[in-house]
């Protein structure tokens, strides 16, 4: 390895240790274990909260009168102003910010059908602890900071220590490590943000970017926390977490071989074709040594610090604008269903056979909560609570919702509201798959547990 001045490995190891501390390290405050990002924003809501659901009103406003006005200028393909990058997209996404600002005025101001601005639908999402609302904080501080995790070295370290675990197991980059690592720890929203923002820099293909997404995007350790409370089982959690995690795993093994994932086209986002030569390391390399190399080869390209600000607010408008509309657009559509149709427990009728196959009591009950998680995470155990009385079926209900991951109230809309190749009927289609291949292995596991608890 070459030598690097001083300074190179300042650049590398000061913004890099920050960002993993601010997105990583999970800290205890008075509310709990969380990582200090998550933190900052928790206050930023909190101080905002009188004015916040009608901030994100005027940006969902500004983001469909935007993209409406400029459906209007020329796009210059050799140099593409940000604004005309952020504003002009395609008529379906124009729509869709147009559909999320009515939906937002709607909800501030209780107008037209309560069904929209009702606190179990639109209202839910836009309350001023609502998930939207919660947005205009994450992403301020997600976007402003992103670029310490980005730019200085940190995923070209770990994604050369991590290609020869993360490519046979997972068909994914080394890289990728950080993107599970911030959502594990920190939140599935932070994990889809950061695989984006990789995806749109042209450092994962469109198959790539859409695993990670929707595979790696898991529910953080204190969401898994307050679902297994909701149903009234804190005690095993223990039990519960460890199931999640095992769960996940087969799933991130499985879901890349089948169908959708598989068959989503395997090219960066400008067209250029993957290659396994550009991940070979050479024979006898010491692969630490060659990270650290790469990593402090990137650090020493930065030495602007008004670029890397620039880009860390370039970052959190593109997620202000293009991401909270779809959000509040899909997100209250969905809980409309959920909420005020039998949508979701026609759809949940197969899985009462599946369950009763399981052995899994009240299955009847619990069909349909196998299928409304993809509205919102935590509908399936509100719908089981008080209603079933089954350890093992709320035990399975609860670890399910967590693995199920894509939502639409959550991690589905924030999806669809970036440039990673996946629609609607894709992200239905994987929630559903996730579902069939977890419930026996969640079911095997439940009556395991239960049948010990009833021994002891």
């Amino acid at each position: 390895m070459k030598k690097y001045t001083a300074s190179t490995w300042f650049v590398f190891l000061i913004p890099s240790l920050l960002g993993i501390m601010l997105f990583m390290i999970p800290l205890p405050f008075q509310d709990g274990w969380k990582v200090p990002i998550a933190k900052l924003a928790d206050l930023m809501a909190g101080s905002l909260e009188p004015v916040i659901s009608q901030l994100m009103m005027v940006m969902i406003i500004l983001s469909a009168l935007g993209s409406i006005l400029f459906s209007f200028v020329r796009k210059d393909p050799q140099r593409p102003s940000f604004f005309v990058n952020l504003f002009k997209v395609t008529p379906f996404w124009t729509i869709t910010r147009v559909i999320g600002a009515v939906f937002s005025v709607m909800v501030v101001f209780k107008l037209g059908p309560e069904a929209i601005w009702s606190e179990n639908t639109g209202g839910l999402l836009l309350a001023s602890d609502g998930l939207v609302s919660f947005l205009f904080s994450i992403f301020f501080f997600a976007g402003l900071l992103l670029p310490l995790l980005l730019n200085f070295g940190l995923l070209e370290f770990f994604g050369t220590l991590m290609v020869k675990i993360m490519r046979p197991l997972f068909n994914l980059p080394g890289r990728s490590s950080i993107d599970a690592l911030a959502s594990w720890i920190g939140d599935g929203t932070i994990g889809v943000l950061l695989t984006s923002k990789q995806y749109e820099e042209g450092h994962y293909t469109q198959r790539e970017a859409a695993i990670i997404s929707t595979t790696f995007s898991v529910v953080s350790i204190t969401f898994s926390l307050v679902i297994i409370d909701t149903v009234g089982m804190a005690d095993y959690f223990l039990p519960f977490y460890g199931t999640v995690v095992l769960t996940g795993l087969i799933l991130a093994l499985v879901m890349p071989r089948i169908y959708p994932l598989r068959s989503i086209k395997n090219t960066y986002i400008d067209d250029r074709e993957f290659s396994l030569e550009d991940e070979k390391l050479p024979e006898g390399t010491n692969v630490f040594a060659l990270g650290l190399d790469t990593a402090l080869q990137t650090a020493s390209k930065q030495r602007s610090i008004g670029k890397t600000v620039k880009m860390g607010f370039q970052n959190v408008l593109d997620m202000w604008f293009g991401v909270a509309p779809v959000v509040m657009a899909f997100g209250t559509v969905a809980l409309m269903l959920a909420e005020y149709t039998s949508i979701f427990r026609i759809l949940g009728k197969p899985f009462e056979y599946i369950l009763e196959f399981l052995r899994i009591p009240e299955a009847a009950d619990a069909a349909q909560t196998m299928v409304v998680g993809f509205a919102d995470m935590f509908l399936p155990v509100i719908l089981a609570e008080g209603v079933i009385t089954s350890p093992v079926t709320l035990f399975t209900i609860a670890a399910v919702s967590v693995v199920q991951l894509i939502y639409m109230s959550e991690v589905g809309g924030l999806i669809l509201g970036t440039k990673i190749p996946l629609n609607i009927f894709d992200l239905l289609i994987i929630f559903l798959l996730r579902t069939i291949i977890a419930l026996p292995i969640i079911a095997g596991i439940a009556h395991l547990l239960f049948w010990f608890v009833d021994k002891v």
